[in-house]
């Protein structure tokens, strides 16, 4: 049974306490009207969340400075049963879940929604005209009706439930974002708010800018497939078994750019990752790097900046936030440029792809001086040679000629090889350092730091 059909049965409010608490929705008059507000809020997290997997962030915004106070929680139960702790004054929480409780692109584990957020009021238009007129003129027609409409208080929020899918599915994901946005740009979609780790006013908060308190209106309980979203309104994102040379369409452009920012974003995570933090004379170089996709694929440089400053405190030793600010300044800019139509010309009359930075891997690999070994774990900042040996692994496996748990035994003995040469090389000069010792075997400072702990 979907969980529209399941809260039919029963008062929502009603339904909410006796699942979690056991007991009626009466209450005594002085608590009545708080009561309501937290049962309005667990309605909503519910019908939302209610076979999430993965974490669901909930944050309360402070109105002295402006930042969030954030939780994650590991089930929709957790969830609900904590939020009595949250309701109030300008409280969010996430429409995606996380594998890890950190509220990010990179960590997403289940997308769970698309949404685009309409602040109408600066046109200063009547919430019952908006919606009266996304049912007549946009419903069905070149948007799917939403599941969800939360009124938050200024705007509102239009939720379309989604079959989940894994983060693999984010360039499509966000390319049917921006096809929304595009289609609700009159009507006031805020482009800054179609990340997939965006927090949205839950019902039964109040919002604290006009004291009003968030209600949601529940339209139909269907999940949609993001597939068939596509299909049915982004036709031009099948992929076409006859492609016309030079004839790309646009939205086909934006989805494979949205594939390799995305991509990029979590290659340099990896690197980070494989490295446990340690990269000495080029925290500069990444933070750059990963501000100025973030602001590609992001198209919001304030939150582009956060997540750099995020990605900062990774290292094993992390820049101030003044350093990181002044070492990323310029790629921002360059996004900036990007994102004009006329510097997007004059590059292109100068025989570049486009404005701002388009680098080669070739130049990332040097900049990051990425090994051959940490390549195996890149999606994409990869070199000719490891593309070449993806290609005949590839080819082994479907000619028979290696199976894949052959392919990994082969790998493991060839790391059992670099760990005995590590052994012999450290027993004849047991004081050499680990530059000396990639040096000596062709590997990565990274690998031997690997290497060392498997001894």
């Amino acid at each position: 049974m979907g969980a529209l059909g399941l809260f039919a049965q029963v008062d929502p409010c009603c339904f909410i306490y006796q699942l979690y608490h056991g007991f009626s929705c009466l209450a005594m008059r002085k608590g009545e009207y708080i009561m309501d507000n937290l049962a309005e809020a667990r309605h909503h997290a519910w019908f939302h969340h209610y076979d999430s997997d993965g974490f669901i962030t909930i944050a309360k915004k402070d109105p002295k400075s402006g930042t969030f106070k954030q939780y994650h929680y590991k089930t929709p139960e957790q969830l609900a049963e904590n939020l009595s702790d949250w309701i109030g004054d300008d409280v969010y929480f996430s429409q995606n879940t996380f594998y890890k409780p950190v509220r990010r692109i990179e960590n997403i584990r289940q997308l769970r929604s698309l949404y685009i957020d309409l602040d109408f009021y600066l046109f200063n238009y009547d919430p019952s005209w908006v919606v009266g007129k996304l049912e007549l003129e946009y419903f069905g027609q070149s948007i799917p009706e939403p599941n969800i409409i939360i009124f938050s208080g200024q705007g509102i929020v239009l939720i379309w439930l989604i079959e989940p899918v894994p983060y693999k599915a984010l360039p499509l994901w966000q390319a049917i974002q921006r096809y929304m946005l595009n289609q609700l740009a009159d009507l006031g979609g805020d482009p800054k708010a179609v990340d997939a780790a965006r927090i949205f006013r839950i019902a039964g908060s109040r919002n604290t800018k006009n004291g009003a308190y968030v209600r949601t209106e529940y339209r139909h309980e269907y999940r949609y497939d993001i597939h068939q979203i596509q299909e049915d309104y982004l036709p031009e994102l099948k992929p076409k078994k006859q492609k016309s040379p030079g004839r790309k369409k646009k939205i086909v452009q934006l989805f494979n750019v949205y594939s390799l920012h995305f991509a990029r974003i979590k290659d340099i995570h990896k690197l980070i990752e494989i490295r446990n933090g340690h990269m000495p004379n080029m925290r500069e170089t990444t933070c750059f790097l990963y501000r100025y996709w973030m602001c590609c694929y992001l198209e919001d440089p304030q939150e582009a900046l956060k997540a750099t400053m995020e990605l900062n405190s990774e290292f094993d030793r992390p820049l101030s936030e003044r350093e990181v600010v002044r070492a990323t300044k310029s790629a921002e800019k360059a996004w900036n440029a990007r994102s004009n139509k006329e510097a997007d010309k004059i590059a292109k009359e100068k025989g570049y792809p486009g404005a701002g930075y388009n680098i080669s891997n070739t130049r990332l690999i040097e900049w990051l001086d990425i090994s051959q070994e940490e390549m195996k774990q890149m999606s994409t900042i990869i070199n000719a040679k490891e593309k070449n040996r993806r290609r005949r692994e590839q080819y082994q496996m479907q000619e028979g000629k290696m199976s894949r748990e052959a392919y990994l035994q082969q790998e493991s003995q060839k790391t059992m090889s670099n760990i005995d040469k590590l052994k012999e090389l450290m027993e004849q000069s047991p004081h050499l350092s680990n530059r000396k010792i990639a040096s000596t075997m062709g590997i990565s400072e990274a690998y031997v730091r690997k290497l060392k702990k498997q001894l």
